[in-house]
């Protein structure tokens, strides 16, 4: 179980299997080679959004965590802490993020995800400096 405190309240969150399933279930995708099989890949999706600092993805992430704990919060308060100008909204991604990346249903796709954004990131970077190399 893991803790957010919004609005000067402890908000419960847990990140196990029932988030898992909840949250795969937003996104599928086809599986290759495979005709009429989809994999659901919510989990990987919402990370992306995640790190991108997607706030409606970090409102969802928020909801869904809260289900079957107490305090149950409601969107609109989650949409209310994520609005208010006091709420260092960089800190809640970094916060959502590092508890996907220690749960056990959730860090190995979530570490994944961040690897494979960093080759990414990399690589276009490479790819910068090779073109501004050649313009000059």
């Amino acid at each position: 179980m893991y803790e957010l405190e919004m609005n000067g309240q402890v908000v419960q969150l847990n990140f196990g299997m029932g988030f898992l399933r909840e949250i795969n279930r937003t996104v599928s995708a086809p599986v290759n080679g495979l005709n009429g099989v989809t994999q659901n890949i919510g989990l990987r999706y919402t990370v992306a959004r995640l790190i991108d600092k997607d706030v409606e993805a970090l409102v969802k992430v928020i909801n869904i965590a809260n289900k079957g704990c107490e305090p149950r919060v409601t969107e609109g308060a989650i949409d209310a802490f994520v609005e208010n100008e006091e709420t260092d909204v960089d800190e809640v991604f970094e916060n959502i993020l590092g508890f996907l990346k220690k749960a056990n249903a959730t860090k190995n796709a979530t570490l994944e995800v961040l690897k494979e954004v960093e080759k990414e990131k990399a690589k276009q970077e490479a790819m910068e400096k090779t073109r501004m190399e050649a313009m000059h």
